[in-house]
């Protein structure tokens, strides 16, 4: 299955693990590039950049295939000084980088003068047409159905994937709600040259979070996820737990950040991940964990996918148009 995707990454099906905090590890990135997808580790989920270097190389002694670090920039509330995550990025030899947060404009003549593609992900057109100008290699945009942060517009991804493909003229990967081969199949049609998927590698055999997490996700349909830090201009997507339910109330009652801050720390975002207790903390979620129903290998998913996605264009589509 050749996209421009493909081509231009180097890698066998036009999907991405995007990088996803504390889950983003050498070994679920290398599982996924040893499965013909791009695995991305997550820079700022290792605590110092010498950490980062260490992590880089563990990838490397696990796979031969192109894997990618993601750099998430503005988006916590520690002081941390990007340079030096850039630094052992590209003093790694990583080639290929996605970045989310802030504009990544800061570092691009840095990332280009080192030969690294650049993906960058978005969740508005208008900011996909700004990451074209400063010359980003690829957009990855989330639909309003992603984990994490959809922004602020809540534009689907039926609406938003063709209007990005429309509007750019470098290749989009879509993101957001999807976790199938109906999902890949959909994407192309649309205009995209591939897929971004977070949720789905997090239910997977390598994800480095413990089973009763994953186990929930497989249980939950589509209504259980909840949007917070709306009122923050900072919307997130996550698993509708107490916690979820808890920072809703605070801020439907005008509280301010720090009345939640403690509830969705760092600390207890870790415990969930760790014990499996999906009421210990803010998790992390988007709505395709309704469409999830297994925990499968990196390899059984990436072939899965790739499998249904030819059938339905070969035998399902392919039978419509005859008919």
């Amino acid at each position: 299955m050749k996209t421009r995707i493909t081509e231009l990454l180097g890698i066998e099906t036009p999907i991405i693990c995007g990088g996803m905090m504390r889950v983003g590890t050498a070994e679920l990135a290398a599982a996924a590039s040893n499965a013909g997808a791009l695995g991305v580790m997550t820079a700022l989920t290792q605590p110092t950049p010498e950490a980062l270097r260490a992590e880089i190389e563990k990838c490397r002694s696990l796979t031969d295939k192109p894997f990618g670090v993601n750099l998430t920039v503005g988006v916590v509330a520690t002081e941390i000084n990007y340079d030096d995550y850039v630094d052992a990025i590209l003093g790694s030899g990583v080639k290929i980088i996605e970045t989310a947060g802030r504009s990544p404009e800061p570092f691009m003549e840095r990332f280009k003068a080192a030969g690294a593609k650049v993906i960058h992900k978005c969740v508005a057109v208008r900011h996909a047409l700004s990451a074209e100008r400063i010359g980003v290699d690829v957009v990855s945009i989330d639909g309003f159905e992603c984990a994490g942060h959809p922004g602020e517009q809540d534009i689907g991804g039926l609406v938003l994937f063709p209007a990005a493909a429309q509007a750019l003229k470098i290749p989009v990967v879509a993101s957001g709600g999807i976790a199938d081969g109906r999902g890949l199949v959909a994407a192309l049609a649309l205009g995209c040259e591939g897929i971004n998927m977070g949720s789905r590698f997090l239910v997977t055999k390598e994800a480095p979070i413990h089973e009763g997490i994953k186990q929930k996700i497989v249980e939950m349909d589509e209504t259980q996820t909840k949007l917070i830090f709306r009122s923050y201009r900072n919307t997130a997507r996550v698993y509708k737990n107490s916690i979820a339910e808890q920072v809703a109330q605070i801020e439907a009652a005008g509280g301010e950040f720090g009345e939640v801050h403690h509830l969705v720390s760092g600390k207890n975002q870790e415990k969930a991940w760790s014990t499996g207790d999906i009421e210990a903390g803010m998790v992390t979620v988007g709505m395709s964990g309704g469409l999830i129903n297994d925990i499968p290998t990196c390899e059984e998913l990436v072939r899965n996918i790739v499998g249904d996605a030819e059938r339905i264009i070969n035998e399902r589509l392919a039978g419509i148009t005859r008919g």
